[in-house]
């Protein structure tokens, strides 16, 4: 982004989830009255940070809503880690909508966030309007996965940012493989809060335990191609990481041909996931919301 977006226009709001939990989430609300809302949400272990530079540049023309799920960020950490789950994830954020005032968005989800608007468009057809999917599909790549619960709630927390910037490098260095130190500082601080200089994680680690295959049912994973269908009617973007292990180039080309109004869009030197920061993905978002709006 070359243009100068200021990155602290909003404002910090919390809503009761149908668990009485309160959960956090941001509030660019500067744009005219009528503008579209664009409802972003997070990855796995993510928060709203993720979504600063892209919600600040669109805060102009758009109301922005960055949420954070149960167990993320701000919001309330669940005392029954069984409910860090998809479908509890979609009722929060319908009581999210409801919250707001809305029930049309335009939805921008990461990862876990892109599959909760599949399911979102499935349970609740008309809600979403038009969607850009950060680097997932209806099928996942089973290397991603392993990847990710090799990482999830694991490890010692670090203790010094000079550990919290070395831990994330040494992890992510095939995901970002061309970050300058700069840039490593900068996502780095993304996935941590600071407590009196001390870096602290951003998410409750018995999210694990949804991938715990001792507490896991027996039963296989969901077929989502039927649930994708859904989308079928709703403009959509599906960005992709160039060296992605989670989507892959086949199911991204396959995604493009059953749905009839999907732009896919790969991003260079990019593994799970594109940061919405890049010039490709800020051109087919900008284009999605002139399209629908």
């Amino acid at each position: 982004m070359t243009e100068h977006i200021d990155l602290t226009a909003y404002k910090g709001e919390y809503f009761t989830n149908p668990d009485g939990l309160q959960q956090y989430y941001r509030d660019y609300d500067v744009a005219p009255a009528g503008a579209p809302t664009v409802l972003c949400l997070p990855g796995l272990t993510r928060n709203s940070r993720d979504f600063e530079e892209i919600a600040a540049h669109l805060a102009p023309t758009c109301r922005v809503i960055c949420a954070e799920m149960r167990g993320r960020g701000n919001s309330d950490w669940d005392p029954d880690p069984a409910r860090y789950r998809p479908d509890v994830y979609v009722s929060d954020t319908m009581a999210l909508l409801k919250h707001l005032g809305t029930d049309r968005v335009i939805i921008l989800g990461t990862s876990l966030g892109g599959m909760m608007a599949f399911i979102i468009a499935m349970m609740h057809p008309g809600t979403i309007i038009g969607a850009v999917i950060n680097d997932i599909g209806p099928e996942v790549d089973p290397k991603g996965i392993a990847r990710i619960k090799a990482y999830v709630g694991k490890g010692t927390p670090p203790t010094t940012w000079a550990e919290a910037y070395t831990a994330i490098k040494s992890s992510a260095a095939t995901v970002y493989p061309k970050f300058s130190d700069e840039e490593w500082r900068w996502f780095t601080h993304k996935l941590f809060a600071d407590k009196v200089g001390v870096p602290i994680i951003q998410y409750d680690p018995a999210i694990s335990k949804t991938f715990d295959a001792e507490n896991a049912e027996a039963a296989p994973p969901p077929d989502f191609w039927p649930i994708f269908q859904a989308f079928y009617s709703i403009p959509t973007v599906v960005l992709r990481g160039g060296l992605s292990d989670l989507l892959s180039a086949e199911t991204l080309e396959k995604m493009a041909k059953v749905h009839p109004d999907l732009v896919p869009v790969t991003v260079p030197d990019r593994g799970h996931t594109p940061l919405l920061n890049e010039p490709e993905c800020i051109t087919a978002i900008d284009a999605l919301i002139k399209k629908v709006s």
